[in-house]
C-alpha cells in the first residue's frame, strides 16, 4: 500500500483500515461466521458479484456458504478512501471452485460504507484495467 495521492479530497491510497472494516477482514481470515456477520448493521446488504443478499438472514447464509464454507482468506493490497467511503483491493484464497479463473492471484474490489459503526453495504466485484 502507498500513500500517494491519486485526486485530491476523492481517491486517496492509505495504510488505515476502518476499524469495523479490519474487524470483518481478520474475521474471514478467522473463518468466524459470527464474527463476520456481527460486522454489519441489521439491514446491510452484501453484492457479492453481481449477487444481492440484503438482512443479516441472507448475509449469515452467504458466509457460511461461501466464505467460511470456501476457507476463503483476504490479503489487503490497497486501501483507498473515497468520500468517507472505503474501497478495498484485496487477494482472494480459498477453497473456492477456481475453473475458469484466470492464471495468478484472484483481486476483488470491496466497496464498504460503514454507518454507525457497522458495514451497511459491501459490493464486491473484480475489476479490469480500462483499455484507454
Amino acid at each position: 500500500m502507498n500513500a500517494e495521492t491519486h485526486a485530491p479530497g476523492r481517491r486517496k491510497s492509505m495504510n488505515t483500515l476502518n476499524p469495523v472494516i479490519a474487524q470483518h477482514i481478520a474475521a474471514v481470515n478467522a473463518f468466524d461466521t459470527d464474527a463476520i456477520v456481527s460486522t454489519f448493521a441489521e439491514d446491510a446488504f452484501v453484492n457479492d458479484v453481481h449477487r444481492e443478499f440484503w438482512g443479516m438472514d441472507a448475509i449469515r447464509r452467504w458466509v457460511e456458504k461461501e466464505v467460511v464454507g470456501d476457507k476463503v482468506t483476504i490479503e489487503v493490497r490497497d486501501v483507498i478512501e473515497h468520500y468517507g467511503d472505503q474501497i478495498v483491493q484485496g487477494a482472494y484464497d480459498g477453497e473456492y471452485d477456481k475453473t475458469n479463473l484466470p492464471p495468478g492471484d484472484l483481486v476483488l474490489t470491496h466497496y464498504f460504507t460503514v454507518r454507525d459503526g457497522k458495514i451497511a453495504s459491501l459490493i464486491v466485484i473484480p475489476n479490469t484495467p480500462p483499455a484507454y
